[in-house]
């Protein structure tokens, strides 16, 4: 246990947590604590304590220590652009992208209407299913403008799509707004999400912009109900009236 302490602590708490014998809001020990029973030094500690943090599997408030998170559901930003790849690197849990679709189809109405699409009478469709510890949990239903997208394919959208178009089209992704609810699933959903008997499903709905304001993709992310918890973080303005 000489080398990588911190790796043995943050693994020993891991198991623990995934194992519910730690459940959530339990208090961990403090550092103090923590250093002497293994033995090694606080930096050490604090460097297992913030590992654990930045995976989700705790919770570090100031002047009170660190407490277990519920581990079952998996939190999804609701601010920012985080794509999936990204998400998936930072909770630290077997996942995979199923790639279903990637076609250039004839604009259907309503993806013309969400995009403000008034000249172009295609559009790019990707189809995929994120699959996390072995359960479909997500369906994304992408859509993008040939014009600001001209060519897509299975092994890109098995991949990182925003790290093919900043990288390799070079385009600058600047912002998004985002509309969440609760709906009734689709036989689509059925077919592809491990459900779980659940009937509804959150639905977010992204419209994304480039730096110029264009906008140029429409995404539907359908996400089974039990699996996330959607995040934001808040600062109060005093002096002002709502």
């Amino acid at each position: 246990m000489k080398k990588n302490i911190f790796l043995y602590i943050y693994k020993e708490f891991t198991d623990k947590i995934q194992n519910n014998e730690l459940s959530p809001g339990t208090k961990l020990p403090s550092e103090n604590e923590l250093t002497e029973a293994y033995n090694t030094s606080r930096e050490t500690v604090r460097k297992a304590l913030q590992l654990l943090s930045e995976n989700g599997y705790i919770h570090k408030i100031k002047g009170k220590g660190s407490f277990v998170l519920d581990i079952g559901r998996m939190n999804f930003p609701i601010t920012g652009l985080v794509s999936f790849k990204e998400m998936s690197e930072r909770i630290g849990r077997p996942s995979q992208t199923l790639v279903y679709k990637t076609e250039l189809i004839d604009t259907p109405a309503e993806i013309s209407k969400q995009l403000q699409q008034i000249e172009e009478n295609s559009i790019w469709e990707v189809i995929r299913v994120r699959e996390i510890e072995g359960d479909r949990v997500i369906l994304d239903k992408d859509y993008f403008l040939p014009s600001v997208v001209p060519f897509l394919d299975a092994t890109i959208a098995a991949g990182s799509i925003y790290e093919y178009l900043e990288q390799v089209l070079h385009l600058k992704i600047s912002y998004a707004k985002k509309v969440i609810s609760v709906e009734e699933l689709t036989e689509e959903d059925a077919q592809l999400i491990d459900l779980h008997n659940y009937s509804h499903v959150v639905v977010v709905r992204n419209y994304v912009y480039l730096e110029d304001t264009t906008l140029f993709q429409y995404t539907e992310s359908r996400h089974r109900l039990d699996k996330f918890q959607f995040v934001d973080f808040a600062r109060r303005t005093q002096g002002k009236e709502y």
